[in-house]
């Protein structure tokens, strides 16, 4: 049986592969900063390692006798004082260099779709030149892309419940993004397959406009729909950037600069939007 390492296993779709492994009966160790977010998910691992990333000293030898590693290691909100560089990079390199150490025999890294395209981006800019590093490491490899996850559209939903959503554009953009779960059986299933990169969206391709319509429906409220021209978003980017340090400019530049591009990508899955916003519903009735 292979043996696997999980980093970033409390975070979102950390989550969803550490239950998918422990559904698969699969031996996991997890790294975690907060252990007890797995055991309030239900999750077991058969060896748990409370450590700090970026601090290499504390995941030394976190590697040994591991055949596997999945990193989900990535920022999603900003805090703590670290930047993208500290934890997107840097905290990963730790874990490669772990890796390199161990004789592990395939390191999967959970990026973003068009990473490699949006360089300008701080958050894409340190996945990228994380995933050089790994692509030279001589370890087998497998960079999944998703193309955007199920909590990153709950955006509309808050701003339906507001009363009004507001689009860039005309609102004819298009995107199939995908549940943490969906994610998680794609993640693991790469343990197996040879693909070098996976880039994977969920089962429905939507426009912004069909989006914002299903999280009215799901509210009952009739649709307020505002669509703000494109010179708009980038004079925002600017006075954010202008006016704010880089840890508050980077969530604001890359959720501004995705929202204005198709981001598309292989349907796979079976978890609609609507299921979701569903779900989000009954947390607030």
């Amino acid at each position: 049986m292979k043996k696997i390492l999980l980093a970033g296993s409390t975070g979102y779709l950390g989550i969803y592969i550490a239950k998918e492994l422990q559904q698969r009966s699969c031996f996991f160790r997890a790294i975690a900063r907060s252990p007890e977010k797995l055991e309030q998910n239900d999750i077991k691992a058969n060896e748990l390692l409370k450590a700090e990333l970026t601090d290499p000293e504390s995941i030394r030898e976190c590697c040994k006798g591991i055949d596997i590693v999945i990193s989900t290691v990535g920022i999603t909100k900003q805090k703590d004082g670290l930047t993208y560089m500290d934890v997107d990079y840097q905290a990963n390199m730790n874990l490669l260099n772990e890796a390199k150490k161990n004789g592990v025999t395939k390191f999967i890294y959970v990026s973003v779709l068009n990473g490699e395209k949006l360089r300008n981006l701080k958050i894409c800019d340190a996945k990228e030149l994380f995933v050089e590093q790994l692509k030279q490491s001589g370890i087998d490899y497998c960079i999944v892309r998703p193309n955007g996850f199920f909590s990153d559209m709950s955006e509309f939903f808050n701003m339906a419940k507001r009363g009004r959503i507001y689009l860039f554009g005309n609102g004819e953009l298009r995107a199939n993004p995908i549940h943490g779960e969906d994610l998680a059986v794609v993640c693991v299933d790469a343990i197996d397959r040879p693909d070098k990169e996976i880039e994977i969206g969920g089962p429905e391709t939507l426009t912004q406009h069909e989006i914002a319509s299903i999280a009215f429906d799901i509210l009952g409220i009739k649709p307020k729909i505002t669509h703000i021209p494109d010179w708009v978003r980038i004079t925002i980017l600017n006075l954010v950037k202008l006016l704010t340090g880089s840890k508050s400019y980077g969530p604001v530049e890359f959720f501004m600069t995705v929202m204005a591009i198709d981001m598309l990508a292989p349907e796979y899955g079976k978890r609609t939007l609507k299921e979701y916003f569903l779900k989000l519903n009954n947390k607030t009735v």
